[in-house]
């Protein structure tokens, strides 16, 4: 077993203490954090000296589509949030990709997630045979949910579950990887026979299920015309809430409701930058914090946000709760940061093993250049402050997932960024040409 001791400027811990370390110290044994303090510390097998960098756990991307940067710029004046806009501005584009076009879409994906401190990301999609490999070499950890459409048909529901059921038998005992169902909506392209296939098959993986909710008040509307009940309160009827859940969206859940979700297993994924640019309702975040209900931060796709920066996620979210509670604010910086660190790492089931440096966590940490545009004056404005408002991903220079680099100095360690950017241009182009030509 060998010891790497990095020393930085600054050590953002986040755990349970809320400790600042300036300058600090992390010591990395193998893949996990040993010792993390003030000072310089101990020398380990290898030092790295980390002079002028900030040093804080890595962001966690609790809902996106990696695939879906494929259809970055095809969704322009089409808000994906309600059925028929994302029927007609992506399914109607997904019904023509091709497979081959997922690998230099999710490459793309990933590398902009790491280049901009993303250290984890919850995925919703198909394709996962195509998924799998190009995250793997990635080094990023993931929680990755087989995305289920099947609109009530039942061809379509046998096939759905087959591969579903396939992809997470191969995700057993993978150390980076976790496997979970995502159905995309229940009650809306999910039909009562594909929930209850989809419990069933989260019951025999130990796993939970990834969704998207409330993004219009559609399930609610299906729900108390068919079963006299809201969405959230047929989900407990069915059993849904007895199961892990992520939520993506959560925009429009009726208040009575919350106590319900704050008693189960679920987190509230707020993807700000898609809501904005759809032009919905934004989410009851504070009301929906106050009342208990966990909560992370998303990017959701790039076809609708159109960046992977969580640090820009972080900063719209928090001018648009100011905005929608009419008081600065609203939901204070710190509280956005941990959204994006331990919130998410919650919302995965993960936060024993990532979201803060604390001894025994997994080595998953990035580190920023305080040397860089925005942080000044440091007498000014505090730490999360600056992380939320004032800097960009692009102050991450370093980037450590279980131990071992994937950027280093602003450098890509583990994929080919340039390559996989002429891919996914020939990808694009060929997607259009089959859409112009079907």
């Amino acid at each position: 077993m060998s010891t790497l001791s990095l020393r930085g400027a600054l050590v953002l811990t986040l755990d349970d203490r809320d400790r600042i370390f300036s300058p600090g110290y992390v010591v990395v044994r193998d893949d996990r954090i040993e010792e993390v303090g003030p000072g310089e510390g101990p020398r380990g097998d290898a030092t790295v000296d980390l002079a002028g960098r900030l040093l804080m756990p890595g962001l966690i991307n609790a809902h996106t589509h990696s695939p879906m940067v494929l259809f970055r710029g095809l969704a322009e004046g089409h808000s994906l949030l309600t059925l028929e806009g994302w029927y007609n501005a992506i399914r109607a584009w997904e019904e023509v990709m091709d497979a081959d076009a997922v690998p230099p879409a999710v490459a793309v994906s990933c590398a902009e997630m790491i280049r901009t401190g993303t250290t984890c990301f919850a995925d919703h999609y198909f394709f996962m045979d195509r998924i799998l490999p190009v995250v793997r070499q990635s080094g990023l950890r993931a929680a990755l949910a087989y995305g289920i459409v099947e609109m009530g048909s039942a061809a379509a529901r046998a096939a759905a579950m087959r591969e579903a059921e396939a992809f997470l038998e191969s995700l057993k005992d993978d150390e980076r990887l976790t496997g979970w169902v995502g159905p995309h909506a229940f009650f809306v392209d999910n039909s009562p026979a594909a929930i209850d296939l989809e419990l069933a098959l989260a019951d025999r993986y130990r796993t939970g299920l990834h969704i998207h909710l409330s993004t219009s008040g559609e399930e609610d509307q299906h729900c108390l015309q068919h079963y006299g009940r809201t969405a959230v309160q047929q989900l407990r009827t069915l059993g849904v809430l007895d199961r892990p859940v992520i939520a993506a969206h959560c925009l429009t859940i009726p208040h009575e409701d919350f106590p319900t979700l704050a008693a189960s297993r679920f987190s509230a994924v707020i993807a700000a930058s898609a809501c904005m640019r759809a032009g919905a309702t934004a989410a009851p975040l504070r009301a929906m914090r106050d009342a208990g209900i966990h909560t992370a931060l998303g990017t959701d796709n790039v076809a609708n946000n159109n960046t992977y920066d969580l640090f820009n996620e972080m900063g719209a979210l928090g001018k648009l709760m100011a905005f929608r509670e009419g008081r600065p604010a609203a939901v204070s910086a710190r509280e956005v940061v941990e959204m994006a660190t331990m919130g998410g790492a919650r919302a995965l089931g993960l936060a024993d093993s990532i979201g803060s440096l604390a001894p025994g966590k997994l080595a998953d940490l990035i580190a920023l250049d305080l040397d860089g545009i925005g942080w000044g004056p440091r007498g000014g404005q505090d730490v999360f402050t600056a992380l939320v408002y004032a800097v960009s991903g692009l102050a991450v220079q370093d980037v450590m997932v279980g131990g071992e680099w994937l950027l280093r100095e602003g450098r890509w360690t583990t994929l080919d960024y340039r390559t996989a950017r002429v891919q996914l241009e020939q990808a694009h182009a060929a997607l259009r040409r089959k859409r112009v030509e079907g």
